[in-house]
Order: C-alpha cells, then sequence, then structure tokens
C-alpha cells in the first residue's frame, strides 16, 4: 500500500502542474493575443440564426442585445419550435417593442426525424439564405451579448486561413441551488480544455457561408445529433482553423439544480464520445481529474480504518494541496476572465469568503458529479431534451422518437433555472 501511496500522491501532484500550466497559457492567450476589429465597409453581410425551443430565463434580454448591434449589415434569424412555443410570443413582443427591422421569426416547417431539432432548424435557415450572405453566426438563447459582440466575432474570419471563429461560456460562482456551483467549477476546466483542443461553442460561433456549403457540413447536420463538436475535424481537413476570440467569454447568469446539471452533463458527455475529435483525451482528462483523487480519499479511509497514521497523513497532505490547489487555480482563472467581463459592460460576482469556502467544497462534489455522468452517458442510447426523445446508435444514426411541441406547461417553476 505504501507504493499505491507514494506513486498516487506524486500522480495527483503532477496532474496539478500539467493543469496550472495549461491554465497559464489559456491566460497568456486571453490577455495577449491580437484583437481584429474590421470597418464598416469591410464587415461581410451576416446571418445571426437562434434556435428556440422553449423560453430561456433572459431569452428577452438575450433578443434585445442581439438587435442593437454595432453592426452595419446583418439580419437576425430566429427559428421557433412552433408558434405555440412560448417563446415565439416573447420575441415577437421583443422585435415589436424595438420596432426591428433586421430581424425575421419563422418556426420550423419540417421537422427531421434523423437528426436534432437544433440541426433542422439551422438547415432550414441556412437553406434560405441567399448568396449575399457571407457569413452566419450562431448564438444560444443564455448568451446576452454586448453591442460589438458580432463585429468582434465576424472581424477575424478576414483571414483566409479562418473557416470559423468562437468565444465561450463563463457562469458565475454564486447561486442558490449547489448544480450553479458545480457546473461553475466543471466549466472552468471545460473553458481551457476546448481552447487546447480548438474546439468551437455553438453559443457565440462565426461561419463562413462558402465553408458550410463546400466542407460537407450541412450534409453532416443532416444526420446528426449535435452541430458545433464535429466542427474542427472537418475545418483541418480542409486545410482552416477555428479561432477563438479572447474577447468573447460570455457571461451567463442562468440557476442550475443538481439533477438538471447531471442529466445535462450526460448529454454533453455522449455527444462528446460521438462528435469530439480528442475523445480519448477527454476521457484521460477525466480519469486524471476523477479516478485519481477518489482513490486517494478511498486508501485515506482504509488507512484511518486501519490506523496506518503515517500513511494517512501523506494520503491527506497530498489530497489538501491538489484541492486548495484546484481552489486556486478556479480563483486565478476567475480573476483573470473578469477584465474580460466588465469590458463588456456586465457585471461580476463578488467573491465573499462564504463563497470561496462553497467553492473548497465544490471541488471534490465536481468530480464526483462529473464521474457519475460520465459513466451513465456510457451507457446511454437515448437522448432527452425539452420533451423530444432521440435514440441514438452511432453518430450518424439517430432518430427522433417522441415529439411534442413545447407549452408553457413544459417550462420550469423557477423563472431562473435553465432548462
Amino acid at each position: 500500500m505504501e507504493a499505491l501511496t507514494i506513486f498516487l500522491s506524486k500522480s495527483l501532484l503532477s496532474w496539478l502542474a500539467i493543469q496550472v500550466c495549461l491554465a497559464i497559457v489559456f491566460l497568456l492567450y486571453l490577455h495577449l493575443g491580437k484583437k481584429t476589429i474590421l470597418s464598416d465597409e469591410q464587415l461581410p453581410k451576416t446571418a445571426v440564426i437562434l434556435c428556440l425551443r422553449g423560453a430561456d430565463p433572459f431569452l428577452s434580454e438575450c433578443l434585445r442585445s442581439l438587435l442593437t448591434q454595432n453592426y452595419a449589415q446583418y439580419t437576425l434569424k430566429l427559428i421557433v419550435d412552433s408558434q405555440a412555443d412560448p417563446a415565439w410570443q416573447i420575441a415577437s413582443d421583443t422585435i415589436h417593442q424595438l420596432g426591428a427591422k433586421n430581424a425575421e421569426i419563422n418556426y420550423l416547417r419540417v421537422i427531421r426525424h434523423n437528426c436534432s431539432l437544433k440541426c433542422s432548424a439551422l438547415l432550414q435557415v441556412i437553406s434560405e439564405l441567399d448568396d449575399t450572405y457571407e457569413v452566419v453566426a450562431f448564438v444560444d438563447a443564455d448568451t446576452v451579448v454586448h453591442s460589438n459582440w458580432l463585429r468582434e466575432l465576424v472581424s477575424p474570419l478576414s483571414h483566409p486561413k479562418v473557416g470559423a471563429t468562437t468565444g465561450n461560456r463563463w457562469y458565475i460562482p454564486s447561486g442558490k441551488y449547489w448544480g450553479s456551483l458545480v457546473r461553475y467549477a466543471g466549466n472552468v476546466s471545460t473553458v481551457v480544455q476546448m481552447f487546447l483542443f480548438g474546439i468551437p461553442w455553438g453559443g457565440t460561433l462565426a461561419v463562413k457561408t462558402e465553408v458550410l456549403r463546400h466542407t460537407g457540413m450541412l450534409d453532416m447536420w443532416g444526420k446528426a445529433l449535435n452541430e458545433d463538436l464535429m466542427m474542427h475535424k472537418v475545418l483541418k481537413k480542409h486545410g482552416m482553423q477555428i479561432k477563438f476570440v479572447p474577447s468573447l467569454v460570455m457571461l451567463n447568469r442562468e440557476e442550475c439544480d443538481l439533477l438538471g446539471l447531471i442529466d445535462h452533463l450526460k448529454r454533453l458527455f455522449l455527444y462528446s464520445r460521438l462528435y469530439h475529435p480528442q475523445w480519448l483525451a477527454v476521457i484521460g482528462d477525466l480519469v486524471s481529474s476523477i479516478l485519481f483523487p477518489t482513490t486517494v480519499v478511498v486508501l485515506l479511509l482504509i488507512a484511518l480504518w486501519d490506523e496506518q497514521w503515517q500513511t494517512a497523513a501523506l494520503l491527506f497532505r497530498s489530497y489538501s494541496i491538489y484541492t486548495v490547489g484546484l481552489l486556486l487555480l478556479m480563483l486565478v482563472l476567475e480573476l483573470g476572465v473578469r477584465p474580460v467581463i466588465l469590458a463588456q459592460g456586465q457585471t461580476a460576482a463578488k467573491l465573499s469568503v462564504g463563497a470561496i469556502l462553497k467553492m473548497l467544497l465544490v471541488v471534490p462534489l465536481t468530480q464526483w458529479v462529473y464521474g457519475l455522468a460520465m459513466l451513465a452517458s456510457l451507457l446511454r442510447s437515448t437522448v432527452k431534451w425539452r420533451g423530444a426523445i432521440y435514440r441514438v446508435q452511432g453518430p450518424w444514426n439517430i432518430r427522433l422518437v417522441e415529439y411534442h411541441a413545447y407549452d408553457f406547461l413544459d417550462q420550469p417553476v423557477d423563472s431562473k433555472i435553465s432548462l
């Protein structure tokens, strides 16, 4: 047991050191990355697509922010699941209140049964775009953007080798649900990982229209469950890259309970298993982040039971250094991202002593929740999202087996909780 204890202790601290180095690389890029901003005359005509099923907590704010962009030629194209959907009324009212002339709202006319509803919606909108649209931007209903969002997102596409640009989401380290805190802690690691792997986030994403039409990506969407994870592999195959835009780390204030988070994570892990180009690396990261510390805790309890005090002390010291190290790393990343959030006109959450202590407790809880979700996703062959159920038999073998139009009765009781 002594040899195993020494091995696990060294492995745990080595993995912490690796995570620190990767976080430093991300922070350096975040603050030193070159910013490209085009003039009004250089900006290409852009279609911003927002797919809606259900009324997200900040949908009205999201729409208002999208309709007041500092961008000359763009159209917001809303595609709602059905006219009975609660999002339809909110979208219609917001457009009317602002008197927006650059917004179009439609419902999903053709529900494809061999891909996700979102892919169906995207394909419907893109098939109706005329040739004057050079760029297509995607955004999620939980994203409240700043006025320069679209300009910053589209500008790097002026480089011939850049086929797509993306940002990422950032949650707040507070909330009344433990699920919100666990999601925050897990997302801190995910943001760094997606940056390193070049994986785009569909909540803030822009793609050259010619890239969508000439790489076969639209055909893939027609039989896929997810639209963004596959992009890295497709663009790399055609000699193009996805550029992460440092100024587009977008703040998300939605809440999430633990049960809802676990269901959300199971879907994400399934999507990653199907479409992530570095799925084995994701597994390696999860094993290192979950298995090592959990094994250390189990051995620590065994050592205490057997009264092996020296072994227990070593395990406790290693686990404490690792856990406190992860907490400090989260705080450093939080402080590193804050200037980006504040530059967007957002208000960052206050880091009180109580919030920091909660974050410390959340570190092991996050490991266990993510481990549980990952194991559950490996055995999963169905996906349920907002009342729609899919049977999954492979990345390109998807079947919509149950569907009903979303209505007000499907909305969560807490208006601030994500669906």
